[in-house]
């Protein structure tokens, strides 16, 4: 096991899902302890039961729609392990919809709470601990249709949009304080769910989660120190 990330405190939000599981792995195999956040509860035990043998991983439920849930629950990660050294915002999801004047407030809403606010909430309860630490990082997953909007996709490209526009942000307000803020732009991931979504794409031109993750874990990474406020695409093949 390599150690980059020995004593270094993760929080991956998302984390009983595909991509979620992907990074998990990845930053337990250089060492770092997992505060992993879900609303799934059972989901993410599994993920941690998965984890290399001696894995420190600590299972926390959370509804990131609610900032009462956000903030206490990163109160607990705090009073556990100390301090955040990384916030890898990978919770968040995709639907297709009707054309924009014929979408509902609650489709709006739905895509809107789930891809951004969530990362807001996030966001707004880590960085004060990581500004008392001395810095940190946060990774938060855009998309490549936050660069272009898509018909029937509306919702989602402008969530998607939020999130780099909101990295942004964030980048510019903590460059000075030690804090890195970036994000990633996935092309189509290859999941079962996608799989069989579209059963007849190739699913070699698409992008596995394990090859997201590597990039998640440069971002977090001292090699990354100098990166801020960038939206890198992954896009694979597609």
């Amino acid at each position: 096991m390599h150690n980059e990330f020995a004593n270094r405190v993760v929080v991956i939000t998302g984390a009983a899902g595909n991509l979620g599981r992907a990074v998990a792995a990845a930053f337990a195999a250089k060492g770092a302890r997992l505060a992993m956040l879900d609303l799934n509860e059972q989901g993410i035990q599994a993920v941690i039961d998965e984890l290399p043998t001696g894995s420190d991983a600590r299972a926390y439920t959370v509804n990131l729609l609610e900032s009462e849930s956000v903030n206490q629950t990163m109160e607990r990660v705090m009073a556990h392990f100390g301090r955040i050294d990384v916030l890898a915002n990978i919770a968040g999801g995709f639907a297709m919809g009707p054309l924009i004047q014929d979408t509902e407030d609650a489709q709006w809403d739905f895509m809107m709470n789930l891809n951004a606010r969530s990362v807001f909430y996030t966001c707004r309860a880590a960085i004060p601990n990581m500004l008392e630490n001395g810095g940190g990082r946060i990774i938060n997953v855009s998309a490549r249709a936050a660069l272009e909007g898509k018909a029937r996709m509306g919702p989602y490209c402008a969530s998607k949009a939020a999130v780099k526009t909101l990295t942004e942000s964030l980048a510019a307000e903590n460059k000075f304080d030690n804090i890195n803020v970036n994000c990633i732009l996935p092309g189509t991931i290859d999941t079962p769910q996608n799989r069989e979504a579209m059963p007849e794409a190739n699913f070699n031109n698409w992008v596995p989660p394990a090859a997201l993750a590597d990039v998640v874990v440069f971002l977090a990474s001292e090699a990354a120190r100098c990166v801020t406020g960038a939206a890198i695409p992954v896009y694979g093949k597609s």
